[in-house]
C-alpha cells in the first residue's frame, strides 16, 4: 500500500485530505507537529509526504532540512502566497506546492501526478479493484487494508483477473496461465480456486461465470 504523511495541523484541512486519499486506496496518516513529523518520517516509510509550513515547533522548511536524506517526495502546503516561499521550497527540494485554500480533488491529482513522476518502486505492479489492493512485485494482497491469505496460485489468478478486468477469460487460457505443465487434469480445479476468491476477496456480484466459456471480472475503472 501507498504510505503517504500528512503533516498539518489544521484539522479539518487533515481529516478532508486523508478521506479522498483513502478513498483513491492509499495508505495515510497525520501528523500536526514539525518534531513529530520528523521523528515518524526518520522511522518509518513513506512513499509521499504532504507539508505544512507553519507548523507547531518546527516549521515545514526545517522539517524538511532534517529530512532531506530519507529522499522523500514533498508537496508543500501553505496559506502564505510569497514567492519567495514558493522559491524556497523548491530549491529545498519540493516536487509541488499547493496553497491554501484548495480544493481536495486538486490536491489529489498534485499527488497522482507527483508519485507517477518520482515513480516510486511501490507503486510499481500495483493494482486496485474496489476494496482490493494488489502488488505483484511483493505479493501483497489487501482488502480493506488488511492482509487476505491466498495461496501462490490463488494469488496468481487474483493477479491475472485484475489485470484483464473486463475481459472473458476462457477457461484453458486461465488453466494455461495459473497453472501450465502442472495442471492436474482435474476439471473442477479452476472453479474451486475461482471460488475461493469470490469468498476471499468479496467477489460474489463481480467475478461472473459464462457458461462453456470462462470467467470475467466486471471492469471497474
Amino acid at each position: 500500500m501507498i504510505k503517504i504523511l500528512i503533516v498539518e495541523d489544521d484539522e479539518h484541512i487533515a481529516m478532508a485530505a486523508s478521506e479522498i486519499l483513502h478513498y483513491r486506496g492509499y495508505q495515510p496518516s497525520i501528523c500536526k507537529s514539525g518534531n513529530k513529523a520528523v521523528e515518524l518520517i526518520n522511522q518509518n516509510h513513506y512513499d509521499l509526504i504532504l507539508l505544512d509550513v507553519m507548523l507547531p515547533e518546527l516549521n515545514g522548511f526545517e522539517v524538511m532540512k532534517k529530512t532531506l536524506h530519507r529522499k522523500i517526495p514533498i508537496i508543500f502546503i501553505t496559506a502564505r502566497e510569497g514567492i519567495y516561499d514558493k522559491l524556497k521550497g523548491f530549491q529545498l527540494g519540493a516536487e509541488d506546492y499547493l496553497v491554501k485554500p484548495f480544493e481536495m480533488m486538486e490536491l489529489l491529482a498534485r499527488v497522482d501526478v507527483v508519485l507517477r513522476r518520482t515513480e516510486q518502486p511501490r507503486m510499481k505492479g500495483s493494482y486496485f479493484y474496489l476494496d482490493v489492493y494488489l502488488n505483484i512485485n511483493s505479493h501483497v494482497i489487501e482488502k480493506n487494508r488488511k492482509p487476505v491469505k491466498l495461496t501462490p496460485k490463488e494469488f496468481h489468478l487474483a493477479s491475472y483477473f485484475i489485470r484483464n478486468q473486463g475481459t472473458v477469460l476462457k477457461r484453458d487460457d486461465l488453466i494455461n496461465e495459473v497453472w501450465g505443465n502442472e495442471y492436474d487434469g482435474v476439471p473442477r480445479t479452476l472453479d474451486n480456486h475461482v471460488s475461493q476468491l469470490r469468498r476471499k476477496l468479496g467477489w460474489e456480484k463481480y467475478l461472473i461465470t459464462l457458461s462453456k466459456v470462462g470467467y470475467k471480472l466486471i471492469r471497474m475503472d
